[in-house]
């Protein structure tokens, strides 16, 4: 994924060396587990995501997220000791690649590995310890992960490490057991709280985003810009999640394949990279000033890093909205379609009721039975009347308390219409007036 993105980059930036593009392609190949949360997520995800490939996205978007270093830094070394011939440094590659593997992987990676596991552990094991003591109330018991979460940020800060992969690790292994996801699994709190946080994260974005730039720069005319979206869009991760697929034994067919490669959004840490490469070419320095070479690739990787994920965030956003109306839009408009050309059936409410006042007043006093009601085209909706006597549907015909005799209308042709469900509520006062009548 790393290779394809570079490879897209070197094409269409102009006069951009490759060891430049493959720093572009480290920040905008980790996927983004704050816009995948959009896709693994809620009730449209469980319908029609598979679990495992929820699982699957969650756990390459979590992972991916703090290794994406490796890949970032191998080429920022190499531009600080290679780049214009390695003006300003000593060392060249063999101290690049010293670098690379003591501090990038010794101290950021597996550093950040050991201490999350060992924070994520201990706390797990504290929490359990406090809430059989009853130590610990329900509030924070329900906020304890998410301090946890800025516990580490803080203290890898602090170090210098990855904390984005400590932060994984240390979830991972505080909920190795299950016990925390169980308990918390009818809460509303963190999701809220993840919500907010998500929403403050992309305000942010829209209001610091070097939207002006996009038209107006130096770099990259945007009739390049717009088809760079696209391709690294469609071929940053489909081609080689197409040819791995049969060795991945959570996707099982060619449309999980397509799924998976498609959504792999840039977001956040495709940002928090940025932030973290112009920091490191800010300090490549010759006589004091910054040099050359790192000013031009700081301008570049702001620039195509912004505009990709802005692209992703509107593209990968509305996949979902637009799948779901892509879905149901089409079905709604055949139903609509359908019902226009049946003529729906008339609803005599008034006749029906008509026809039985005119039986009950010539019933007890004129000492005949009256006859049954006309058969009309009646509506299978039940009628209610409020007063009077209760007549059981289910009898065709019997006398009521107060000599009333009602034949309820039947069906005896195959096409009819089902009969009316006459029901009668019958309250106090109606009692004491037929009372009062007889």
């Amino acid at each position: 994924m790393w290779l394809f993105s570079s490879f897209i980059v070197w094409a269409m930036v102009p006069h951009l060396n490759f060891l430049h593009a493959l720093a572009i392609a480290a920040c905008v190949t980790p996927t983004d587990p704050v816009l995948s949360n959009s896709i693994v997520k809620g009730k449209f995800a469980d319908k029609n995501v598979p679990k495992q490939l929820q699982r699957i996205i969650i756990a390459e978007s979590g992972a991916n997220d703090g290794l994406g270093y490796p890949f970032l830094f191998i080429a920022l070394y190499l531009i600080k000791y290679n780049g214009e011939g390695g003006i300003g440094q000593t060392g060249g590659t063999s101290k690049a690649i010293g670098l690379w593997f003591g501090e990038t992987w010794g101290y950021t990676i597996v550093l950040g590995i050991l201490y999350g596991a060992t924070v994520g552990w201990i706390a797990k094991e504290l929490l359990h310890w406090a809430e059989e003591k009853k130590y610990v109330d329900r509030e924070s018991f329900l906020v304890f992960a998410i301090t946890l979460a800025l516990f580490i940020v803080g203290t890898c800060g602090m170090i210098g490490s990855d904390d984005v992969l400590a932060c994984f690790v240390a979830g991972n292994v505080f909920t190795i057991d299950d016990w925390f996801r169980l308990e918390t699994l009818d809460d509303s709190l963190q999701p809220t709280i993840d919500m907010l946080l998500n929403l403050s994260v992309f305000m942010w974005f829209g209001a610091v985003c070097p939207w002006p730039t996009f038209l107006h720069n130096e770099i990259i005319p945007i009739y390049r810009l717009i088809p760079l979206g696209v391709m690294i869009l469609l071929f940053r991760r489909l081609p080689i999640v197409l040819l791995m697929h049969k060795r991945i034994h959570q996707i099982e067919e060619m449309r999980q394949a397509l799924f998976v490669g498609f959504f792999g959004p840039i977001g956040v840490s495709a940002i928090f990279y940025l932030y973290i490469s112009v920091e490191f070419l800010r300090q490549i320095k010759v006589d004091g000033k910054e040099r050359g070479d790192a000013k031009r690739i700081s301008e570049v990787i702001t620039l195509v890093v912004w505009f990709l994920t802005i692209c992703s965030i509107v593209v990968h956003g509305l996949s979902i909205p637009l799948g779901k109306l892509g879905f149901y839009l089409p079905r709604t408009i055949s139903q609509a379609l359908t019902n226009d050309s049946d003529d729906p059936q008339p609803f005599r409410f008034g006749e029906a009721i008509a026809s039985r006042s005119r039986s009950r007043s010539r019933g007890p006093r004129s000492g005949r039975t009256s006859p049954a009601p006309t058969s009309v085209p009646l509506s299978p909706r039940p009628v209610y009347r409020i007063g009077g006597n209760v007549i059981n549907a289910q009898q065709n015909r019997g006398p009521s308390p107060t000599g009333d005799i009602f034949h309820a209308p039947t069906s005896t042709q195959p096409g009819d219409e089902t009969p009316w469900d006459f029901r009668t509520i019958r309250f106090p006062d109606s009692v004491k007036d037929n009372s009062k009548q007889t």
